[in-house]
């Protein structure tokens, strides 16, 4: 399946490498696959700053604090997928932090690859419409992403 997706690198040093681009376009194509998302998909990923996403997080969730990543779902109910013959679907828009990124491999003494690619992962969860709020929820979500992060290649250090 041909998935729109799309980065942009909004950071001061460019951070979003060639290399890494092409991670974030793995884990959402195989979050998708593993989903089974029978749809041609659009999202946005887009790597920022510090000050970038403390801002969205204080704008969109009223936290006032830096946070590794966001989600936008652009659906509420998977009911409003109604698309026309090749078009996409819609998805929404990832927004990752790379300082976080950076800060949390380090902290669980793992590649950025393989938190970008988790983070990733984790986020596509949601604009399918996964969460984590509650228990239940999160026995479902976090088993998930680590059977994503298999299918990209970068298993569980």
């Amino acid at each position: 399946m041909k998935h729109k997706i799309y980065t942009c690198d909004k950071t001061e040093g460019k951070l979003l490498t060639p290399a890494l681009r092409a991670l974030v376009k793995r884990a959402v194509k195989k979050a998708l696959e593993y989903e089974n998302f029978s749809r041609i998909a659009e999202v946005s990923v887009t790597a920022v700053d510090a000050d970038e996403i403390k801002r969205l997080n204080a704008e969109w969730r009223d936290k006032d604090s830096v946070t590794d990543v966001l989600s936008f779902p652009a659906l509420d109910d998977e009911d409003e997928i109604v698309a026309f013959d090749d078009e996409a679907i819609v998805l929404g828009d990832i927004v990752l932090c790379m300082s976080r990124c950076r800060e949390q491999a380090e902290e669980f003494a793992h590649s950025i690859e393989r938190e970008v690619a988790y983070l990733t992962a984790h986020s596509t969860l949601h604009l399918l419409g996964y969460d984590h709020v509650i228990p239940e929820d999160e026995k479902i979500m976090f088993p998930l992403q680590n059977q994503i992060m298999n299918k990209v290649g970068l298993k569980r250090d």
